[in-house]
């Protein structure tokens, strides 16, 4: 899973003219300690933890926020779920696991090598690439290849 480091994340708050309020620091204090994606309302309910004033609308837009900023990627399960997880790599994507929603971050895909085939094929001008992978993480897989041996 993406470390987020709350220092640059900070930085680039700062950086777009946000104020590193109390509420997006435990916003941000939830995505950092998080090794799965994470509804809005999740991300809500571990964060009011840390600020008990905290609405879930402040919720969305500070995700909102550190989504523009690229400091955490929407990410889709398996059931249509949106969830969040921290980006810390540039040009990164991710494998979600479809049992237990582990998140892990890679990078190098081929996609940009694509896209001129596919602006030639369609016509459109790409502006960005979404990549998402589904699979099951290595805890779940060998929970399952025990569980199929009994």
């Amino acid at each position: 899973m993406a470390t987020m480091d709350l220092g640059v994340a900070s930085a680039r708050l700062s950086d777009h003219g946000f104020k590193k309020t109390r509420q997006r620091r435990a916003v941000l204090d939830v995505l950092a300690s998080t090794e799965i994606g994470l509804t809005a309302a999740e991300v809500h309910a571990q964060a009011r933890e840390r600020c008990r004033v905290l609405g879930l609308p402040t919720v969305y837009r500070t995700l909102e926020v550190l989504e523009e900023s690229g400091l955490v990627r929407r990410i889709h399960t398996a059931g249509g779920c949106e969830r969040f997880a921290p980006v810390s790599l540039f040009d990164s994507h991710h494998v979600v696991c479809v049992r237990c929603g582990r998140v892990a971050e890679f990078v190098g895909c081929n996609v940009r090598e694509l896209i001129p085939a596919a602006v030639k094929q369609t016509g459109f001008h790409v502006e960005g690439h979404f990549l998402e992978l589904l699979g099951i993480c290595n805890t779940c897989y060998g929970e399952g290849a025990c569980a199929s041996r009994n």
